[in-house]
């Protein structure tokens, strides 16, 4: 049997470690919370880069209006008052291949030794390129220039971030959105592809909590859920 302990913290009667550190005597009041995520995700504290484009990425993708994580947290939240953290859960549910999952997807492709060939392939098979392709940010995402932009001017910009902007150049005019970079930023900067969706999980988390908050001032969530319904009796 597994030894069931976690290397992540421990509780004991008079203090608390995270990764090894007195969470009272060393962390409060030294980290800021991105900081501590990165303690928390990776074992280990963040270069002044690593905090830099945290922080970036995080705002990047944190809010984009009334998207399907917002709109099913917001009609849950309406459907049980009480429920916020239920309603929190509803809308990261939605976090998957094409709505915020779609960076850990960009982050496996530009791992590919040619991922030139990876996006023909999978493209010849009808499917859809993860990071490319946005309902409204055309002929480019803002997001997703600004992160490359930065990423330039910080000389953070390594392989995944090169071959990031070769795919967006062989896919034009259909835009990158802000995935692909997000992806290419975390690769460059030495994280691990499996730790990318946890920053836009954490992002829309904060999102959808200020969502939550303007429902219970402002409730829209059975109106959103009568035009879906109206919608389809029209498309009938």
């Amino acid at each position: 049997m597994a030894d069931p302990t976690t290397r992540i913290a421990r509780a004991y009667p008079d203090r608390v470690e995270v990764r090894g550190r007195d969470l009272t005597g060393d962390l409060m009041g030294r980290l800021t919370f991105s900081e501590y995520f990165h303690l928390l995700l990776t074992g280990e504290e963040p270069t002044e880069e690593q905090r830099f484009f945290l922080d970036l990425l995080l705002v990047s993708i944190a809010e984009h209006g009334l998207m399907p994580t917002n709109v099913a947290a917001r009609m849950t939240l309406a459907a049980d008052p009480d429920s916020l953290q239920g309603a929190v859960a509803a809308g990261i549910l939605g976090a998957g291949p094409v709505v915020l999952g779609t960076a850990q997807e960009c982050a496996r492709l530009l791992q590919e030794d040619d991922s030139a060939a990876a996006v023909r392939g999978i493209r010849e098979a009808g499917g859809k390129v993860p990071g490319f392709g946005h309902p409204v940010h055309k002929p480019v995402d803002p997001r997703a220039e600004r992160i490359l932009e930065l990423a330039d001017e910080r000389g953070v910009s390594g392989t995944h971030v090169a071959r990031a902007r070769a795919l967006r150049d062989d896919l034009a005019p259909l835009p990158m959105n802000v995935s692909m970079p997000i992806a290419a930023v975390m690769l460059d900067l030495g994280f691990p592809a499996s730790a990318v969706k946890a920053v836009p999980i954490l992002a829309r988390t904060a999102s959808l909590l200020a969502h939550l908050a303007e429902e219970r001032e402002s409730p829209i969530g059975f109106d959103l859920a009568r035009a879906a319904e109206e919608a389809v009796e029209y498309e009938r």
